[in-house]
């Protein structure tokens, strides 16, 4: 399983020796050209390369899959497309997953991803700022063992990404509801260039609260 296709994928292809083959399940959570670059997964693509013969299913909301059949076509034999809607709980070869509204773009419906797999629970919570209402009343009840939240601007306020303070308010809410297990973890990523904080100033800030910096 992947979550997003950005420009870069390639780059951490060839720099982490991934193969790519690997990949069963492709989730989405919108279609912004930093987490969806479509017109690269033409090169799995007859013609363009001699990939393996199963077909790799996507999932995402409406815009994300419209951008990829733009560049696939009709009838793709190695992809196939579908179209998910927040809260309806989906099955996948490799996991089960029911995408959540997040607070990103008002002209589209950017998805949250609860997922399930092996009896482990993960919330990947990105991009969004404050999750809407109706995320929080999801998860209440919900217990996780990993969240992965954002914090692309930094110190700056943001309505469509969160902040240091916008993470460390979800940490509190997630104790407030009995989100996360006792062994539960936190990670932070999507770190934005402009926040101007390096990845030491990052976990000076987070680690006094057991929260994870990632390297992004």
């Amino acid at each position: 399983m992947k979550i997003d296709f950005p420009p870069d994928t390639y780059l951490h292809m060839l720099r982490d020796r991934i193969d790519l083959e690997n990949i069963k399940d492709l989730i989405l959570t919108h279609s912004h050209s930093d987490h969806l670059y479509a017109e690269d997964l033409v090169a799995r693509s007859p013609g363009f390369a001699q990939s393996a013969e199963h077909a790799i299913q996507i999932y995402g909301n409406d815009l994300s899959i419209h951008k990829c059949s733009q560049v696939l076509g009709a009838g793709s034999s190695k992809f196939n497309l579908h179209r998910v809607e927040p809260f309806q709980r989906t099955e996948m070869q490799t996991a089960t997953i029911v995408p959540l509204p997040a607070s990103h773009d008002p002209l589209e419906t950017c998805l949250l991803y609860y997922i399930e797999k092996n009896g482990k629970t993960i919330l990947y919570g990105h991009d969004s700022g404050w999750f809407p209402d109706r995320t929080w009343e999801w998860l209440h009840g919900k217990k996780l063992d990993l969240a992965i939240l954002e914090c692309t601007s930094g110190h700056r306020h943001s309505r469509s990404h969160m902040n240091v303070d916008a993470a460390l308010r979800t940490k509190e809410r997630f104790t407030d509801l009995g989100v996360l297990k006792p062994e539960g973890l936190i990670a932070v990523t999507h770190f934005s260039h402009n926040a101007h904080l390096l990845h030491e100033e990052l976990t000076d800030l987070f680690a006094p609260h057991d929260m994870i910096v990632a390297y992004d």
